[in-house]
């Protein structure tokens, strides 16, 4: 395979379970068919909660997105997956680490197209912070 700026400095996606995985459809482009960078946001958004909420063992809430940065676009019919891991954690708070990657409808490629850093807090029933259950051994 010929390196191009789309696969340039990629490995591969992670070897971990993904967080959420969706196709991009028509009503979520422009009208050049490139994917909206809030709607990749949102999925970014819903795939690190899904972390965040494990690690928590309950409701979170974002309360910031430290980090983002978009490598290529998304096209219509790209098939994209998220890959949330949890970075760190305070005594409330969740740091999440998340890769999205998109395999190329018209291509067998799986191209890197956005990563963000996504901090969550754990809150109780109030909508209160509450503290973090202990991190198993």
């Amino acid at each position: 395979m010929t390196e191009t700026a789309e696969t340039a400095g990629s490995e591969g996606p992670p070897e971990a379970e993904p967080a959420l995985r969706t196709l991009a459809m028509p009503a979520d482009a422009n009208p050049n068919g490139d994917i909206f960078g809030g709607w990749v946001l949102a999925q970014m958004d819903l795939a690190g909660g899904v972390a965040a909420a494990r690690r928590a063992g309950g409701r979170t809430v974002t309360v910031a997105v430290e980090a983002m940065r978009f490598h290529a676009p998304i096209a219509v019919g790209d098939l994209v997956t998220c890959y949330a891991r949890v970075a760190r954690s305070g005594r409330t708070s969740i740091t999440v680490a998340i890769e999205t990657w998109a395999r190329r409808r018209r291509r067998s490629e799986e191209v890197k197209v956005t990563e963000g850093t996504f901090i969550y807090v754990a809150i109780d029933e109030a909508g209160r912070p509450r503290p973090l259950p202990e991190e198993p051994v």
